[in-house]
């Protein structure tokens, strides 16, 4: 170097002594202006490490409490557990692998810094950072992520400050509270139970070297990525450490390397009956507040986990079929207890992670129109009100409107009202039993005008379908599906049917206890009488009767199981926007609906065509997981009652002729067991009814004989 300056000039020699103190002048400012910015630079206190609040998971249930469906709070997974809630294992393997010598130093090494930043330098890799346990709970606690030199004095500041102030045992269990182990698990509690399903406390050997694994990168040793090798050899590494530092022996560190170790096949973002979980959540915040979903409660909830899995590959399936065949994107599925309400299922839409069709959206939640599956309702009462499952009611193309002649028959032209069934055909005479089980339209309009309809909306109120407005303008069309109703409330309106009219309301809590174990809530019974039990049973025999389902419905039909008390309704609205099936035991309560998010028309056809399927193999899986029920028998029919009550229509009238008449001829609506109407006219629906009649014997005569108690349908197609 001397040699070489002294063949310069003196010139050079010069230049060349400027730019050298120049430079170092620049290295002088610059260290200058660290330490500067080093000391001005607020320290955090060290007091808010000890004040600092962790927000702790809530943990939904299913209802054994052993099924973990999701881990909430907000943007982190984690529950703050004391160190002797960790087993000794996942403590000795995280210390083997982030700081072996965490129990000696004051809260920094400077060897492993050194270290590090040569392994940087040379492109190796060390089995320990340079950080130790203490500078790792500073930099997660404390500091913010930002990468400095003076944040990393900073840490190293407050890590001596830290090992003066505090324990190691308080510093590695801060540590274990707050690690990150993959996606928004946050801690050792929340790790060990969403990977394994297990407290930390119950962590394995084999299982704690694969927690320790993921701590330097999570998402990189995910057991859920391409990196599963990786994170093998490294659980690998860490205990053959273990074996080294004297935590484990030789045949434990063989065994452990041997054991086959199985992580939660739902992954560790995962949540099992997402739309069912996200309905607690937001039962949860409405009871407790929106902070109580970060204060660790755990929640046992009344989902039957393997139920629930079912329901959600059968509306997958069929949804998909659907889409396919009906232009029916969508589907969703409720089951319920009928003795408890208790929500055993519940599938909002065919996959909830499915943007195509807005699949976090909960159909189970969402108001449609329910079709059909009204009529009950309309029947119960009329049932109540004193007629019979054998009354006669006459399905004959009838005009509704008074504003029209009873004549127009086929005139629906606003204000005139004249409905058909989806086949267009007509019936003649048929028990109130045979109109509902086949839902034929006329007959059960007619039932409605007998019972009023304000008196059904209130009754469905009362049973459960508050969506439905009690001062609503719904008119006649209430029981083909005016009005709009949500299929959870309908499916647990028809379980008030199944509990001998006893109503539940759909809940799906069991318990919620705090974060320390106080119990907050726990599931009672809220039951409350709708229906007598004669009524509700009398309704279920009319929905289970499989005979009186032919022609509309053959006996092999999805809406049948031969040896089961199963009742059943479905539902289909007139463009073909909601397709409906309801149906029940005592047992259980199970609804689906079909259809399209955005409200859009599928394929013209029925609900028996579009949901049955569906609905059949759900119900068919309920039924073998649940005790075989059956229905109480209803009271028999009175021979007192009236004979167009026991279903005979062949009554002479008062000249003697046996023309056939319409149910107002012989019963008054408000006393249908009472003595016959003096004076029927009277009534400004009897024209229109008798017309329709009339028009209907002139046509089919020979349906009209003595000894012939209904007539042959005309049509077997499905109804609505």
């Amino acid at each position: 170097m001397f040699a070489f300056l002294s063949r310069l000039s003196r010139l050079q020699r010069h230049h060349i002594v400027v730019a050298v103190l120049v430079l170092l002048g620049i290295v002088l400012i610059g260290v200058g202006w660290v330490l500067l910015d080093i000391a001005i630079s607020p320290v955090p206190d060290i007091s808010s490490f000890a004040n600092r609040q962790i927000n702790q998971s809530t943990k939904i249930y299913d209802r054994t409490g052993q099924v973990l469906l999701y881990d909430y709070n907000r943007d982190a997974r984690r529950d703050v557990v004391p160190l002797s809630a960790v087993s000794a294992h996942a403590i000795q393997a995280t210390i083997a692998i982030e700081d072996s010598s965490f129990y000696d130093h004051g809260g920094v090494r400077f060897t492993s810094i050194i270290r590090a930043m040569f392994a940087d330098i040379l492109g190796g890799s060390a089995s320990q950072g340079g950080s130790t346990i203490t500078q790792q709970v500073v930099k997660n606690t404390l500091l913010t992520s930002e990468k400095s030199i003076v944040r990393k004095v900073h840490e190293l500041v407050l890590a001596l400050k830290l090992e003066q102030v505090y324990s190691k045992d308080q510093i590695l269990e801060a540590y274990l509270n707050n690690i990150p182990y993959g996606g928004t698990l946050y801690g050792i509690e929340a790790a060990a139970e969403a990977y394994f399903g297990v407290p930390a406390k119950d962590v394995s050997l084999p299982q704690a070297a694969y927690l320790a694994a993921m701590i330097q990168a999570p998402s990189y040793y995910s057991p859920y990525g391409s990196h599963r090798a990786e994170l093998d050899t490294r659980k690998d590494l860490i205990i053959e450490r273990m074996r080294t530092l004297g935590f484990i022996s030789d045949t434990d560190a063989v065994s452990a390397k041997a054991t086959v170790v199985s992580f939660s096949p739902t992954g560790q973002n995962a949540i099992s009956a997402p739309h069912f979980v996200f309905y607690i959540l937001n039962q949860l915040e409405t009871l407790y507040g929106p902070t109580a979903l970060t204060s660790g409660l755990k929640v046992t909830t009344t989902l039957d986990a393997d139920l629930e899995t079912k329901a959600e590959s059968v509306v997958h399936d069929y949804a998909l079929t659907n889409k396919k065949n009906f232009n029916a994107s969508n589907a969703a599925l409720v089951a319920i207890d009928p003795p408890t309400g208790q929500i055993l299922a519940m599938v909002g839409s065919r996959n909830f992670f499915d943007t195509d069709i807005d699949g976090q959206y909960n159909a189970t939640l969402g108001l449609r129109q329910p079709g059909s599956t009204m009529k009950p309702f309309a029947y119960s009462l009329a049932l109540m009100k004193g007629y019979t499952r054998d009354t006669v009611v006459f399905d004959v193309p009838t005009q509704f409107s008074t504003a029209c002649m009873p004549s127009e028959t086929t005139n629906s032209t606003p204000p005139c009202y004249a409905p058909v069934d989806f086949d267009a055909a007509f019936r003649g005479p048929m028990t109130f039993e045979t109109a509902l089980a086949q839902s034929i339209n006329i007959p059960a309009i007619k039932v409605l005008y007998l019972v009023g309809v304000n008196a059904v909306i209130n009754l469905a109120r009362s049973m459960g379908l508050t969506s439905l407005d009690s001062s609503g303008d719904y008119g006649l069309t209430i029981v083909l599906g005016g009005g709009e109703v949500r299929l959870l409330d309908l499916t647990g309106a028809y379980a008030v049917f199944a509990n001998d009219g006893v109503k539940n309301p759909p809940t799906g809590l069991l318990e919620v206890d705090d974060a320390q174990g106080m119990v907050l809530f726990r599931y009672e019974a809220q039951s409350s009488r709708i229906l007598s039990p004669n009524i509700a049973r009398d309704v279920s025999a009319m929905l289970s009767d499989a005979p009186a389902r032919v022609p509309e419905y053959p006996l092999t039909s999805p809406l049948s199981f031969p040896g089961y008390d199963v009742a059943v309704k479905t539902g289909t609205t007139d463009d073909t926007r909601d397709a409906w099936v309801v149906g029940y035991t005592p047992s259980i309560a199970l609804g689906v609906w079909a259809g399209n998010n955005d409200n859009s028309p599928m394929v013209k056809s029925i609900a028996g065509f579009i949901a049955a399927p569906m609905w059949h193999e759900a119900m068919s899986y309920a039924l073998a997981r649940y005790q075989k029920t059956f229905f109480g028998e209803p009271d028999p029919i009175p021979s007192s009652v009236p004979p167009f009550l026991q279903g005979n229509w062949h009554i002479p009238d008062a000249s003697g002729n046996s023309i056939p008449h319409s149910l107002l001829y012989w019963t008054n609506p408000d006393d249908p067991q009472g003595p016959p109407p003096t004076n029927p006219s009277k009534d400004s629906q009897f024209s229109y009814w008798e017309y329709g009649v009339q028009v209907w014997y002139s046509l089919h005569p020979e349906l009209f004989s003595p000894g012939v108690m209904l007539p042959v349908p005309l049509s077997s197609s499905p109804p609505l």
